[in-house]
């Protein structure tokens, strides 16, 4: 049993782990608890949510777009870590989570290990600032194990037989 007490204190779940072992799966299923308790719960990937916010400047509606990722009472974002962050995407992230810090929830889920997340961001001070903010707030959580996908695969099904 699991419970959303975390939201209530503006606390964070941070899922790291390999690929297929069903990170998105969790957050997904905590964010539909959250909607089922009355939380807004926007779920995006972490790589859609920096280009919308890069699009979103050239047509002088960032404030608008920026409200859409800091005003909803959870926010889970997916996937983070895929790619190196450009100076751009360092300070949309970091403006997200300064906007959310100890107003709200975030959900992310990574396949890199927390520690290797300052390095991901274009400017070290920008994401000690962002990261020291989130580890204060979090639950972080490591899955361990083979991918799901892999087992489940049609292949390995026949395999199995």
């Amino acid at each position: 049993m699991f419970g959303l007490h975390f939201l209530e204190r503006h606390e964070h779940v941070l899922m790291v782990g390999p690929v297929g072992v069903g990170k998105s799966f969790l957050v997904s299923a905590l964010g539909h608890a959250a909607c089922r308790a009355g939380y807004s719960v926007p779920f995006v990937r972490a790589d859609t949510m920096l280009k919308t916010l890069a699009a979103v400047r050239a047509d002088y509606t960032f404030d608008h777009d920026m409200r859409r990722f800091v005003a909803p009472d959870v926010l889970a974002i997916d996937d983070f870590g895929l790619h190196k962050l450009t100076a751009q995407h360092s300070s949309d992230l970091y403006d997200v989570i300064i906007g959310r810090h100890r107003h709200s929830s975030l959900l992310m889920t990574s396949n890199r290990d927390i520690a290797e997340w300052v390095a991901l961001f274009d400017d070290p001070i920008l994401a000690n600032s962002a990261l020291d903010r989130l580890a204060h707030r979090s639950h972080q959580l490591v899955i361990e194990g083979e991918s799901y996908r892999k087992r489940t695969s049609p292949h390995a099904l026949r395999l199995a037989q």
